[in-house]
Order: C-alpha cells, then sequence, then structure tokens
C-alpha cells in the first residue's frame, strides 16, 4: 500500500510538472500527494534531463553541435511546457516593476509577460546554450541531466526552508507549496545529487556549492521583497540554478582539462 501511495506521489509530480502522459488526470490528484510530491521533483528532473539528452544525442548523428544543443533545449521546453521558464519571466516582471509586496505578487499573476520577462528569458536561454556549447558534447547529455536534477533540488529545498505567501486563491503552487518534511528534503537531495556521479570525477561535487549558494541568496531576497516564495519563485529558482551548475560544470572541466 505504501508503494503504491509512493507511487501516485511521484506521478502527481510527473503530472503537475510536465505533459507527459500519466496514470493521473489533473483532477486525481490533491493537497496530500503534492504537498509530499517535492521528494520526486529531482527525479521529473531525471526524466526531462533524459528527454534532453536523448535529443541532443540522436540529432547529433546528423546535425552540428550547435543545433543539437539548440534541439535538446527546445525539447525541454516542450516537454514542461515552459512551466519552470514562465515561472521565471513572471519573477523578472514583478520584481523588476514592483516596488511593494502586493504589487509585485499582483504583476507576477498577470499572465501578460512585460519587458522584464521577455529579456530575463531572452539572456537566460542564451546562458544555457552558451555554458553548454563550451563543454565537451560527449559529456552533454550527462551534464543535462544533472543540471535538470540538481536544479530541481534546489527549488525543492526552498519549500523546505521559507515559507509560501500569495493568493491562495489564485495561485497554481498553492496545493505543492504549503509544506515539506526533512524526509522529503532528504529524498529530493539524493535524486538530485545521483547524477552528478556520472560526469567522471568526483571534483564535480563543487558544483551543488555554488546552486545552493545561489538557492540561499534568491530565497533570501524573495522574503526580503515579499516574506516568503510563491510558486513562480520556485521556477525562477530552478532556471538560475541550472545555469549557475553548467557554468559551475564548465569552470571545473576548465581546471581539470
Amino acid at each position: 500500500m505504501k508503494l503504491k501511495h509512493e507511487i501516485q506521489i511521484f506521478f502527481a509530480a510527473l503530472t503537475f510538472f510536465t505533459r507527459l502522459p500519466s496514470p493521473l488526470s489533473s483532477d486525481q490528484y490533491g493537497e496530500d500527494l503534492l504537498n509530499r510530491a517535492a521528494r520526486y521533483f529531482p527525479l521529473v528532473g531525471w526524466i526531462v534531463g533524459g528527454i534532453c539528452a536523448l535529443t541532443l544525442w540522436l540529432s547529433g548523428l546528423v546535425l552540428p553541435a550547435s543545433i543539437s544543443i539548440l534541439l535538446s533545449i527546445i525539447a525541454g521546453i516542450i516537454t514542461t511546457g515552459a512551466f519552470h521558464e514562465d515561472g521565471f519571466a513572471d519573477v523578472c516582471d514583478g520584481f523588476g516593476g514592483g516596488w511593494t509586496k502586493d504589487r509585485i505578487l499582483d504583476i507576477m499573476k498577470d499572465s501578460r509577460v512585460g519587458a522584464y520577462g521577455v529579456i530575463g528569458i531572452i539572456f537566460m536561454l542564451l546562458g544555457k546554450y552558451l555554458s553548454l556549447s563550451e563543454l565537451p558534447f560527449r559529456t552533454l547529455p550527462f551534464v543535462i541531466i544533472a543540471g535538470h536534477s540538481i536544479s530541481r533540488f534546489a527549488s525543492s529545498h526552498c519549500i523546505y526552508t521559507h515559507e509560501y505567501v500569495g493568493n491562495q486563491g489564485t495561485s497554481k503552487a498553492k496545493p505543492l507549496c504549503s509544506n515539506s518534511s526533512s524526509i522529503d528534503t532528504l529524498l529530493g537531495a539524493i535524486w538530485g545529487i545521483i547524477p552528478l556521479f556520472f560526469l567522471g570525477s568526483y571534483w564535480f561535487l563543487l558544483a551543488i556549492l555554488p546552486v545552493m549558494i545561489a538557492k540561499w541568496w534568491m530565497a533570501r531576497y524573495f522574503t526580503k521583497w515579499i516574506d516568503g516564495y510563491t510558486g513562480d519563485c520556485l521556477g525562477a529558482i530552478q532556471q538560475v540554478t541550472e545555469v549557475i551548475f553548467y557554468i559551475s560544470v564548465l569552470i571545473i572541466n576548465h581546471n581539470l582539462t
């Protein structure tokens, strides 16, 4: 029975964060499942990263590396429905254009994307593309999977360490952001870190440090302005720490070669 419940929790996370087919429909998972789903965010990252890596490898058989990297990024966006990118853009607009808590939250709830959001997304995607382009192509599938998993752990860790704020009635993240236990965090850390062991050197584990520093700083910044985080803030943490991870791997790889 417990195994069945864990499987349901995993599929709740998969259904909520991707457009992949799942035994659960969007109206079948409740607050209890989504509150526990944080433990499987990094595992969902394995799947999303795996799709990106497979796209990279297959396209790399017939296309230049630059095009293959671009297609792998597009594959990730399609798989998640730009879920995290949308959150990042909303955060750029909200914190870029708002100067009070209420104003920031109001802007982030607006479905329209403003100048800050557009500029932020452009630089975010450019950061992913350029950092991956500078790494050896043969290692990219493993780096991409690790990036998706560790960045989702950083995002889920914020649920454990900080308070959720916002309009509970309108936030799309309301059911999953209310609480996260120590067990959820521990399991999330395990799922998040495992892919790093396939990067070829234990030195790449050092990339965890800048990722978690960035998470700490962003969570602190959000708390300063809005007294906590929203679902959009979690998406922003995922996007930023993914890029920071790639850059960190690039720096470590440069010093190893």
